[in-house]
């Protein structure tokens, strides 16, 4: 550095000179603080490997990667510089272990579900190498049972897990109630970017297949099932004309492609997800029921500003079996629309093709949402909405000038485990002869109470 007198005494002009110093690699890596999780598993998170040049965005990533696993309550990893400028630098990986089994306990309310409780228990060390077993039970009026999971988070290779679940559950939809007892195994290849910055801000991917494997028993609402009326739909809907009721297994193939930008899980201010889900059920799979199902669905969120949020949100999919829709394509698997998370001026499951009067579901659906979410006070904020969709009784039938709207303010108050929201939506295009409970619906709107997001 040199200085020199600038053009008036109050000024200088300061000359900087730097010499570039050779390119600089990463060293050995030492490990400490482990106790039953092995150095292999730690090493398997790092984002970077002796010999490769030096980033210091790598080991914050690496960082990042550790404490994702669960397994440890303090990960830190730091390099060892020595004096003079060396050509490589060692890293040191310094964790301390947290409990390994853990125990989570949730209840809650929602106008839907009502009253709710749950409970996660999982082992994240199952048998060594980071393997996750556990098992979660849940109660509500919609929904309850028992699932176990397994996961292998390195199979064969870094970026492939392997998933498998099995469980007991029932259902209780307002058209219909389920049961499923049976299990699935996933295999996901993620295509996650440990890029420098801010992880949120980078791109993440995965592709998943998936095999399922279930024993279903449902039945239609009592309404339908106790019409005399209502016999030969029954009948054409594929079930028991006496009991309103089928059961078969389910043997499919589902592929699943999800791309993800968004600034967080919860409560997105920024970014897009785009997912889709194409599902084979039957044929050389065997089983009783044989469709073929594709879903698509597009989320897009924008800061306008520091206190309001744009998002935007379109779903669609269909079902069909190409051959005999109605007796290839179980009643479970039809569409219906209306609840807390798309049009919410409906009651859950009240927007579909109606035969009589009844919600008898559908073979191709479409809604579309958008908000604008402003925080007014603290944790406290407002949203408004504008829901439309419908649901259609033909498969890859998407009659855009056919959609019901439905719009409205909403509150959020922001906790830990997501808003807490309620959203009054109130129907802009009502649905003619509409029958809930038997009764035919006169009320155009609906208030909603949940957790969460709608999207």
């Amino acid at each position: 550095m040199s200085e020199v007198a600038g053009s008036t005494a109050r000024l200088r002009v300061i000359n900087l000179q730097a010499e570039a110093g050779p390119l600089t690699n990463f060293g050995p890596i030492e490990i400490s603080g482990n106790k039953s999780v092995s150095e292999n598993v730690i090493r398997r998170q790092l984002t970077y490997r002796t010999g490769r040049m030096f980033r210091q965005s790598a080991l914050q990533n690496s960082q990042r990667k550790l404490y994702s696993q669960e397994l440890f309550d303090f990960a830190n990893v730091e390099p060892v510089r020595g004096e003079g400028q060396p050509v490589e630098i060692p890293t040191r990986v310094t964790v301390t272990e947290g409990k390994h089994q853990k125990v989570t306990y949730g209840v809650g309310y929602g106008s839907e579900e009502r009253a709710r409780a749950e409970v996660d228990w999982r082992h994240v060390n199952f048998l060594g190498g980071a393997r996750t077993f556990g098992a979660f039970g849940r109660y509500s009026s919609l929904d309850r049972g028992v699932r176990v999971n397994f996961k292998e988070p390195y199979f064969f290779a870094p970026r492939y897990t392997l998933g498998m679940s099995a469980q007991s559950w029932h259902s209780d939809e307002p058209a219909f109630t389920l049961d499923t007892n049976g299990g699935r195994a996933t295999v996901t290849r993620e295509f996650r970017r440990w890029g420098g910055g801010r992880l949120s801000a980078r791109p993440t991917m995965s592709v998943s297949v998936t095999y399922a494997n279930e024993l279903e028993k449902y039945q239609i609402f009592d309404e339908a099932r106790n019409d005399p009326t209502f016999r030969d739909d029954l009948i054409a809907l594929g079930l028991n004309p006496d009991t309103g009721s089928a059961k078969g297994t389910r043997s499919a193939v589902s592929v699943e492609f999800v791309r993800n930008t968004t600034n967080s899980l919860l409560d997105a201010r920024q970014g897009y997800l785009l997912s889709t889900h194409l599902e084979q059920a039957g044929k050389v799979l065997g089983g009783t029921f044989e469709y073929t199902e594709f879903t698509a669905e597009g989320r897009v969120y924008r800061a306008l500003g520091s206190r309001v949020v744009a998002a935007g949100q379109l779903r669609f999919g269909s079902i069909d079996n190409f051959t005999d829709l109605e007796n290839g394509v179980p009643f479970f698997k039809r569409y219906f629309l209306g609840g807390a998370s798309n049009l919410r001026g409906w009651g859950r499951f009240e927007v579909s093709p109606l035969t009589e009067g009844k919600i008898v579901g559908g073979s191709s659906f479409m809604n579309m949402s958008t908000e604008l979410r402003a925080s007014v006070w603290g944790n406290l904020g407002v949203v408004l909405f504008l829901d439309a969709g419908n649901v259609w009784t033909n498969p890859w039938d998407f009659n855009v000038g056919d959609l019901r709207y439905a719009a409205g303010p909403g509150l959020r108050y922001l906790t830990p485990v997501g808003p807490a929201r309620v959203d009054f939506g109130y129907q802009l295009t009502p649905i003619d002869n509409l029958k809930v409970n038997g009764v035919p619906e006169k009320r155009h709107w609906r208030v909603h109470f949940s957790i969460g997001q709608s999207f």
